[in-house]
């Protein structure tokens, strides 16, 4: 195992840079960060090994330790019998079928997308990561909340203040508390309190519905029933209010990450585009909108998104703890060490992947698919806790692709890099700004 020290710096200012010093060294490094030492993991096999086959072992790492102070015991920090009680829980919300189902919802927010565009269509520059933010939690309040969250677009802003306190909670080791005078602390109190009482308005507006005989088939009325049947009411609050902060976030931001980039590559890439178009025109002729069956008749538009998420996968790290010493590949991990497997390195490991910066759809035919290893891939995650959510944002970016490339042309902003922002999601520092020109 190859040793890489002195990378607390870097940390801070360039976590891709780090992981992409990290991979270069060699497909199983140490990396020294202060008193931490971190195992970094970028094989196919090496992933399955700590996400699936022996996943018991890896609790959640690094970063996702940090955001506790916000989401508590949600379903993406939680553990253990907790972690599977929760997970059961929400399950049934995201069966094939009930998305499926969702498909109209799904295609009525994404036109409604489209038809903001249009009215914002000529030379000035929209925020297109900012309007698919707002798409992205229209979807999820009403598939999985049964809830209106127009109007709700500080939640977006709060979890950016989220997910900085987050990163630097990581870079110093949670060595500053909270209650520090530092503009990272001062924003990330004044999100945890607008995201709690946010929290605590859906709550109680879902609760007064479902006392009212509402149907409780989507995954927030769920967790509110399961809450009710807990002993403890006080504690039952506060792991209510952590679950659906979680749901928030989970629910919306790494589609609308995935959504961001898959736009972005799009308008680089004038032909892809073109061909993206042509698609959605033969399936989605006469200016329909999508059904559930569209979705597997829009083939090549679903390759452009699994390529959008190879170059910039919505979770770009997965980090874990060691509960017990453990080998991996051969190579010794104590227990207690961090150990990272990060997607964003792996989907650009050159013996995988031919040419592996250039953007290419054509990968994920399903012929050159077929040949190769499963683990190689891994936009969602894998093994037990792989996102419970995947098929939704599928769905979700498959269709918002296919209608905004059959009437619109986005074109990015002069100036405009598109530069990426690894915090819990991989995100687009700046927005995206881009002019909009409808297409006949």
């Amino acid at each position: 195992m190859r040793a890489l020290p002195g990378l607390l710096r870097k940390l801070a200012a360039d976590r891709l840079g780090m992981m992409r010093d990290a991979a270069s060294l060699s497909d199983a490094v140490r990396v020294s960060l202060g008193p931490k030492k971190l195992y970094v993991f970028n094989r196919p096999d090496y992933a399955k090994h700590v996400l699936a086959d022996n996943a018991a072992n890896y609790h959640k790492g690094i970063g996702l330790v940090e955001s506790r102070r916000i989401l508590g015991d949600g379903l993406l920090t939680s553990e253990g019998d907790l972690w599977r009680a929760q997970r059961r829980t929400v399950q049934p919300a995201f069966r094939p079928a009930r998305i499926a189902a969702q498909a109209g919802v799904v295609a009525e927010e994404a036109a409604r997308l489209v038809g903001l565009l249009r009215r914002r269509a000529g030379d000035t520059p929209v925020d297109v990561l900012r309007e698919v933010t707002g798409l992205t939690l229209g979807v999820l309040g009403r598939t999985l909340m049964d809830t209106s969250l127009d109007g709700q677009d500080g939640i977006a802003h709060a979890f950016e203040a989220v997910q900085d306190q987050a990163m630097f909670d990581m870079v110093t080791q949670q060595l500053v508390p909270v209650w520090a005078p530092f503009g990272t602390q001062r924003r990330f109190r004044r999100a945890r309190r607008e995201l709690t009482r946010t929290a605590d308005e859906l709550i109680a507006d879902r609760a007064a519905r479902l006392a009212d005989g509402d149907d409780a088939d989507d995954a927030f009325a769920r967790m509110i029933l399961a809450a009710r049947r807990r002993e403890d009411p006080a504690a039952a609050r506060r792991l209510l209010r952590q679950e659906l902060i979680t749901l928030l976030l989970a629910g919306h931001e790494t589609t609308a990450s995935t959504l961001g980039w898959t736009l972005l590559l799009l308008a680089r890439h004038p032909h892809i585009r073109d061909l993206v178009r042509e698609e959605a025109r033969s399936v989605l002729a006469g200016g329909r909108l999508p059904e559930a069956e569209d979705l597997h008749k829009l083939t090549y538009t679903t390759q452009v998104v699994q390529e959008a998420m190879r170059l910039y996968p919505p979770v770009w790290i997965l980090p874990r703890i060691a509960r017990r010493s453990d080998v991996v590949g051969g190579f010794d991990v104590p227990a207690g060490a961090d150990v990272l497997v990060c997607p964003y390195t792996l989907h650009r490991h050159p013996d995988l992947w031919e040419d592996p910066e250039r953007f290419d759809p054509g990968r994920f035919d399903a012929s050159r698919v077929a040949h190769r290893h499963r683990y190689a891939y891994i936009p969602f995650g894998a093994g037990p806790r792989f996102c419970v959510g995947s098929n939704l944002g599928m769905m979700e970016a498959v269709f918002v692709t296919a209608l905004v490339s059959r009437d619109l042309e986005l074109s990015v902003a002069p100036g405009h890099r598109g530069v990426a922002e690894p915090m819990m999601s991989l995100r687009m520092r700046g927005g995206l700004p881009m002019t909009v020109r409808p297409v006949d």
